[in-house]
């Protein structure tokens, strides 16, 4: 047995904050809470991969994209999943047709833009708009 392995063993995961033995607040295999910035940022980008392959095999199309769109489409479902992405027909619609106005405007007629994230939602779909990569 290597050595994550047998400290993977003996520390067993969790996926959810607890309090280890020691009274202290945990999470996985043993790490203490709180993260640091670059913990914070190893688990953001490990995250983000995962999203842009999901996002790659649900949205194959993405490839066909601009960059500044697939940037977009990926900082989207970090936020609210691929499965949230996906609910964008008209947005989706719009961007195969390279109609980057309308899936602009697509993107600000949702309760994400409204409520859930108004701020990032006007400067994705701003993004969407540019005309150059």
């Amino acid at each position: 047995m290597n050595l994550i392995d047998e400290i993977k063993r003996d520390e067993g995961f969790k996926g959810s904050p607890y309090i280890c033995p020691a009274g202290f607040p945990t999470i996985g295999y043993g790490t203490k809470l709180p993260l640091d910035e670059y913990e914070a940022e190893l688990l953001l980008k490990h995250r983000l991969n995962k999203k842009i392959e999901l996002l790659h095999v649900k949205l194959p199309q993405i490839l066909r994209y601009p960059k500044r769109v697939r940037d977009v489409l990926i900082n989207m479902s970090y936020q609210m999943g691929v499965s949230g992405v996906l609910k964008f027909k008209k947005m989706i619609r719009a961007l195969d047709a390279n109609d980057f106005k309308k899936a602009s405007e697509e993107m600000l007629d949702s309760k994400w833009a409204r409520e859930d994230g108004p701020g990032r939602a006007k400067r994705l779909s701003k993004k969407i708009c540019v005309m150059t990569d």
